[in-house]
Parts: C-alpha cells; sequence; structure tokens
C-alpha cells in the first residue's frame, strides 16, 4: 500500500508536470500575483479543512519567507481570525464567512487563491463571486474537473486527479512553485 500511494503521487505530478497548457497557467498565475504586489496589492487565500490548511501555509511562505530574507509581502489566510470565523457563522452563515470579508477587505487588483479539491464548496464559490465583484483576479485550485468554480474563477489549477490528499498534495507543490516564482520576480 506505502509504494502504491507513493507511485500515485508521483503519476498525478508527472502528469502536471509533462502538461505545458498546466506550466503556462501556474506562470501565468504567478505573474498576476507578481502584478498585484507591484501595485501595492494584497493576496487573500480561503479553504476548508486541509485546504484551509494549505491556504494558511502558502500565506505564510509569502508574507514570510520562502527561500531567502527579503520584506514580507501581504498575504493573508481569511479564516485565522476565530472570532470573525464565528461570528459571521453564527450571525450570518457558514457560507457566508469569506465573501463578507472580502466585502470589507478586497479592492480592485488584489488576488484571491481560492482552494476546494471538489471545486463546490459554496462558501468558496461566494468568496469568489464577492472578489470578482471587487475587480479581484481570482485563482482556483481544484482537483480534476474544477466543479463550479471552473465557470466562474479568471485562473483554474485543477489537478487531474480525483483522490482528495493526493490533490492537496499536488496544491502545496504548485503553490511552492508559484510563491518561487513570485520571490525570485519580486526580489532579484
Amino acid at each position: 500500500m506505502i509504494k502504491e500511494r507513493i507511485y500515485k503521487t508521483i503519476e498525478v505530478k508527472r502528469n502536471i508536470a509533462e502538461n505545458k497548457e498546466f506550466e503556462n497557467k501556474i506562470k501565468a498565475v504567478a505573474q498576476q500575483i507578481v502584478d498585484c504586489y507591484k501595485n501595492e496589492g494584497k493576496v487573500l487565500f480561503c479553504g476548508n479543512g486541509g485546504s484551509a490548511a494549505d491556504a494558511q501555509h502558502l500565506a505564510a511562505e509569502l508574507s514570510g519567507r520562502y527561500y531567502f530574507d527579503r520584506p514580507s509581502l501581504y498575504a493573508e489566510a481569511i479564516h485565522t481570525n476565530s472570532s470573525y470565523i464565528t461570528a459571521v457563522a453564527n450571525d450570518y452563515s457558514f457560507n457566508d464567512i469569506y465573501s463578507r470579508y472580502i466585502d470589507g477587505a478586497g479592492k480592485k487588483g488584489d488576488v484571491l487563491i481560492a482552494i476546494s479539491t471538489s471545486g463546490n464548496s459554496e462558501n468558496i464559490i461566494k468568496a469568489i463571486v464577492s472578489a470578482k465583484n471587487k475587480g479581484m483576479i481570482t485563482i482556483a485550485l481544484t482537483g480534476n474537473t474544477g466543479g463550479k468554480m471552473k465557470e466562474i474563477s479568471d485562473y483554474l489549477l485543477n489537478v487531474p486527479c480525483v483522490d482528495t490528499p493526493i490533490i492537496q498534495e499536488s496544491h502545496i507543490m504548485i503553490g511552492h512553485i508559484i510563491c518561487e516564482i513570485v520571490e525570485k520576480a519580486m526580489f532579484k
């Protein structure tokens, strides 16, 4: 079972690596983030469960450091304020936790990176809609089909797989590549 799992992960990552269109989308996404930062914008992340953990991880790579010491970049995983999340979930709906934050904090030219393995998480979809209404660039990290997020996102990075843990592993790999490109572009 262990070797099979490792080989399945390798197979999915090999499929991504050999897909020139996917490579070009990663480059385009990284460039959008660089452009956002050059225009004094911010990058917001959202996700649920493991995808929330991935959002937090990637926000930390941008706001802290990735490979080398350099100035901080504004990146935030929206869910990290538990008082805000629980208040909005209680007073409105769990489906509003991200969209409501974006309504208050997002601005034209900012970037939203929305992570959902299914591409169908209602609160993530609402976040994308709010971000688009604000003129933000929307980037979706999903699984194979892209789900509903496929139709509403500016950029879709859909991992060619239906296995949630492998999709999440691939999201982190893709996110790390984007962080490296952004860091090198911003701080040569």
